[in-house]
């Protein structure tokens, strides 16, 4: 308890002295209000919100080092890993010139020094014929940069709203802790609740106000950071079910596969692709939520508005993201019940979609009933 409070007030700590200075590094680290699809603030904000997570981890990591060392040896390996990905993040905060790609190839990476350092690589599924395959280490190491990297990129993808990637992040290390906890693994234990705490203190500055923003920093610490305990908590436990990590991470994991596909499909009249799968938009799940939900609650304009109807958009997805977090606290050793609420959660994600694109949304999701279903400004579609 004492690390997850160390973690907790360095991070609130750490927030505050990066908002309180703005004014010296806006230059660098202000998030503008235009120039991209999913800009819903109305005045520039930090998006360094990462430096202060990293931080709250490192001070708590340094305060109990001895008292905890093995979970101190793995929070330092693993943070040693996450320069990589975490470092190329905020070089992408502060300069806005780090590609996507690049990112993805650094968080990949990460996921290599992972393996060097703590040999935390994917060996089974629970499958057999995978695990078969999974006996051949070129293999296993490939699947295992290609899974840890593209939860780091789910992250990243998902952090479009004030609080959502955070919150969804927290809620996912906290059942991380839980299960830990009943495996006996005080080592991930100690790990995510440092976590949570460093987390916590960011959101309190992100949410619902969002004076702070995680930024692509913090989005590919924290996918990584989740990836990786989540990958060893398997490994390390067999009686964990391969499924738990998997569900865990379903909702930005799904939103991520979902969007390279919708993305890919989309055609123009001469059948060429109308963008990269890489390129960002406006038709993520929460960026239809946010229009064709929150925003028809809230027709004045202006900042509160503006920043009210920012931070009302994610309680919708944390309660998507609560929908495969709590089979996971309560079924973490069954793969066959794990794998059908994984199929579960794809269809309520795919009618959900479906339905809001259609404006057909039910009344009762909501916040004025009389606007369901009705048809606002169009989702524009970023050039």
């Amino acid at each position: 308890m004492a690390l997850f409070v160390t973690a907790f007030l360095s991070s609130l700590l750490c927030a505050l002295g990066l908002i309180s200075s703005f004014g010296r590094h806006r230059h660098l680290s202000a998030d503008a209000t235009s120039g991209g699809p999913q800009k819903y603030h109305v005045r520039p904000v930090p998006r360094i919100g990462g430096v202060s997570v990293f931080f709250g981890c490192c001070l708590a990591l340094l305060t109990g080092f001895f008292s905890a060392a093995e979970a101190g040896n793995l929070l330092a390996w693993l943070m040693l890993a996450s320069l990589p990905a975490f470092g190329s993040g905020l070089i992408e905060d502060l300069t806005k010139a780090v590609t996507p790609k690049v990112r993805l190839v650094c968080a990949a990476a990460a996921a290599g020094l992972g393996i060097w350092l703590l040999d935390a690589r994917l060996i089974h599924t629970g499958l057999p014929w995978i695990d078969a395959l999974l006996a051949f280490a070129p293999l296993s190491v490939a699947l295992t940069l290609f899974a840890v990297a593209g939860v780091a990129n789910a992250i990243n993808i998902v952090d479009g709203v004030n609080g959502l990637a955070s919150v969804c992040a927290l809620t996912m290390l906290a059942a991380t802790a839980y299960v830990a906890f009943q495996v006996g693994d005080t080592a991930i234990l100690f790990a995510a609740l440092i976590l949570c705490g460093a987390l916590l203190g960011f959101v309190f500055w992100n949410y619902p106000h969002g004076l702070m923003f995680l930024g692509d920093g913090g989005a590919y610490f924290l996918g990584f950071m989740v990836a990786e305990l989540n990958l060893l908590l398997a490994m390390r436990h067999p009686e964990v079910s391969p499924m738990f990590a998997l569900l865990l991470c379903i909702y930005p994991v799904f939103e991520t596969l979902f969007t390279i596909a919708r993305r890919l499909l989309r055609v123009g009249r001469n059948g060429a692709p109308l963008r990269s799968a890489f390129m960002p938009d406006s038709l993520h799940l929460h960026s239809l939520i946010h229009r064709r939900l929150v925003r028809s609650s809230y027709f004045t304009a202006g900042e509160r508005r503006s920043t009210m109807r920012n931070s009302m958009t994610a309680p919708y997805l944390w309660a998507l993201c609560l929908l495969s977090v709590l089979p996971c606290v309560l079924w973490w050793n069954n793969t066959a019940v794990l794998v059908q609420f994984a199929m579960a959660f794809v269809v309520a994600y795919l009618a959900l979609y479906r339905a809001i694109v259609r404006f057909k949304t039910p009344a009762w999701l909501a916040m004025n009933p009389a606007h369901a279903g009705s048809a606002p400004a169009a989702v524009g579609q970023s050039a």
